[in-house]
C-alpha cells in the first residue's frame, strides 16, 4: 500500500488526496529546474514551420542549466511554476491521492494480496483521470518552458493567467487540451511506473524486514521508482513535450510528432533529455514520496 500504516488510525482517502498535492508542490519547487532543462532538451533541434536551421545550443544538465541563467536569468529556471503548482494540486492528488482507494476498488473480496494485475490497472485509471483534469495547467507550463525571451524583451505570454486566455482565444478551448492523448499514455506509463514500482518495493522490503518503514525505506523505493518511470516513460514524454509546444499546423497529430521526430532524430531522439528526465523524476518521487509519508503521519497524529 502506497503510504505509511500508522500503528492505529489509517489515513482517510481525504488525507491522502491533500497530502498528495502538497507532497507534489514541495517536490515540484525542489526539482523545478531539472524538468525545465529536460524540456529544452527535448525541443532542441525541432525543426518548425517555417522551417529553420536547427542548432545545438544546450549540451547536457549542467550546460543546459548554466546556459539558460547566462543567457536568460536565474528566473529563467522557474518559468513556468504557477502552473506546475496549479498542476500538482490536481494531478497529484488524484493520482497518488486516490491510488489506494482505486486499488481496493478493483482488488476482488476476500483476496489475501493485491496483485500486480490490479496495481498497474488502479495505476493506469487514476493517471488517466489526473490528465484529464490538470491537461491545461501542463500545456501552459511547457509553454512557458519551452519560451525564451525576444530580442525586445517581450515573452509569448505575460503571465499564466494570460496564457490560458490566449491559447483558448487563439487556439480555441481544444488548444489546452493539445496533446491529451500522449499525455494519458505517458502519465499511465510513469504513474505505473512510479506508484506500482514504489508500492511493489516497499511491501518487499517490509515484508522481508530488511528496512523498517521509515523514511530510508521511502528514500529506497522512491529513488527505484524514478528509475524505473523514466526508462519506460521517456519516449511518450519526448513525443507529448513537442506536441504541447507545438505552433499550429506544425503537427497533424501526436502520431506526425513521432513520425517526424523519428525521421529527423532517429530512435536516439526518443531519449532526448534523458540525464535531466532521470535526475528530475528520481529526485521528484524522492522528495515526493517522503513528504507524502510524513504528511499523512502528521494528518493522522493530528
Amino acid at each position: 500500500m502506497v503510504g505509511l500504516k500508522p500503528p492505529e488510525v489509517p489515513p482517510t482517502t481525504a488525507m491522502k488526496f491533500v497530502s498528495a498535492g502538497m507532497a507534489g508542490c514541495i517536490a515540484d519547487l525542489c526539482t523545478f529546474p531539472l524538468d525545465t532543462a529536460k524540456v529544452r532538451l527535448q525541443i532542441q533541434g525541432e525543426v518548425r514551420i517555417p522551417r529553420a536551421i536547427s542548432s545545438v545550443e544546450y549540451r547536457g544538465v549542467l550546460g543546459t542549466l548554466s546556459t539558460m541563467v547566462r543567457t536568460e536569468g536565474p528566473r529563467s529556471l522557474y518559468r513556468g511554476l504557477a502552473a506546475g503548482l496549479q498542476r500538482q494540486m490536481s494531478f497529484a492528488s488524484i493520482r497518488i491521492g486516490l491510488y489506494d482507494s482505486v486499488k481496493q476498488l478493483y482488488t476482488p473480496k476476500g483476496a489475501e494480496s493485491t496483485g500486480l494485475a490490479t496495481r498497474l490497472l488502479a495505476g493506469c485509471t487514476t493517471g488517466a483521470v489526473a490528465v484529464a483534469c490538470a491537461q491545461p495547467t501542463d500545456v501552459v507550463k511547457v509553454r512557458f518552458q519551452a519560451s525564451r525571451a525576444l530580442v525586445d524583451g517581450a515573452r509569448r505570454y505575460s503571465g499564466t493567467v494570460d496564457a490560458y486566455r490566449t491559447i483558448a482565444r487563439e487556439e480555441g478551448v481544444r488548444g489546452l487540451w493539445r496533446g491529451t492523448l500522449p499525455n494519458i499514455a505517458r502519465n499511465a506509463i510513469i504513474n505505473c511506473g512510479e506508484l506500482v514500482t514504489y508500492d511493489l518495493l516497499k511491501d518487499v522490503l517490509l515484508r522481508t524486514q530488511l528496512m523498517a518503514d521509515n523514511v530510508p525505506c521511502h528514500f529506497v523505493a522512491a529513488f527505484g521508482a524514478g528509475f524505473c518511470a523514466t526508462v519506460v516513460a521517456s519516449p511518450v514524454d519526448v513525443v507529448k513535450t513537442r506536441y504541447m509546444n507545438a505552433s499550429p499546423g506544425q503537427y497533424r497529430n501526436a502520431l506526425s510528432c513521432l513520425l517526424a521526430l523519428l525521421m529527423q532524430d532517429g530512435l536516439a531522439g526518443l531519449y532526448k533529455g534523458f540525464i535531466p528526465s532521470f535526475l528530475r523524476l528520481s529526485s521528484w518521487n524522492i522528495v515526493m514520496f517522503v513528504s507524502y509519508e510524513q504528511l499523512q503521519r502528521a494528518a493522522v497524529l493530528a
